[in-house]
């Protein structure tokens, strides 16, 4: 089985490239979605977590508040720390699992839709990177389209991976520049190239 780690910036469109992937018959994991399972309560994260940062990250249902905690962590490196000491361990041994998981099964493309691959150090679970990155100024526009303001785009992109960074150890770097249908040209050149 091919493990390929799929990383890059906030809006750059990797979801976009997971999802062109998944249609060319990859196996497709979202690492953000594994690291908000591992901090679900009762789970091995979750008192850790509120440990860190208090209760005041907690929702009235008692879960922990993603957008709370990541007001909290988004401003500060410190507490940006905190909680990758606690999640990026176990979401990586997640991940593990799932991909023993798809292998036995038979699987023959395994996808990681991980942004902060790279800052994580996970690059070596993988036998390819693929990078997607995009101008600042479009992945702006992108995140003024989720309604996010001016500070939470900055403090956004400030937590990001470098895409230089990544690019020096990504086996494929898709430039998001363009519309719908570069994109798909460009990730449909990448995966024949697999092949």
């Amino acid at each position: 089985m091919l493990r390929i780690g799929l990383t890059g910036g906030i809006a750059s469109g990797k979801s976009e490239v997971a999802r062109l992937l998944a249609g060319h018959g990859a196996y497709v994991v979202d690492a953000d979605r594994v690291a908000h399972q591992v901090y679900e309560p009762g789970s091995e994260g979750y008192a850790p977590l509120i440990a860190a940062f208090g209760t005041e990250i907690l929702a009235p249902d008692g879960s922990i508040d993603r957008r709370r905690l990541g007001e909290l962590v988004f401003a500060d490196a410190g507490k940006r720390k905190q909680l990758t000491d606690v999640v990026w361990p176990l979401t990586g041994q997640a991940v593990d699992a799932l991909a023993r998981e798809q292998e036995a099964a038979g699987t023959r493309v395994f996808v990681v839709e991980a942004p902060l691959l790279v800052d994580a150090g996970w690059q070596r679970f993988f036998d390819r990177v693929w990078l997607v990155r995009s101008r600042p100024d479009a992945v702006r526009e992108r995140l003024k389209g989720r309604g996010l303001g001016e500070a939470e785009i900055e403090a956004r992109l400030a937590a990001a991976t470098d895409d230089a960074a990544a690019a020096a150890i990504a086996d494929v770097v898709i430039d998001n520049d363009g519309d719908l249908v570069s994109l798909e040209r460009a990730v449909d050149a990448a995966w024949q190239a697999l092949r």
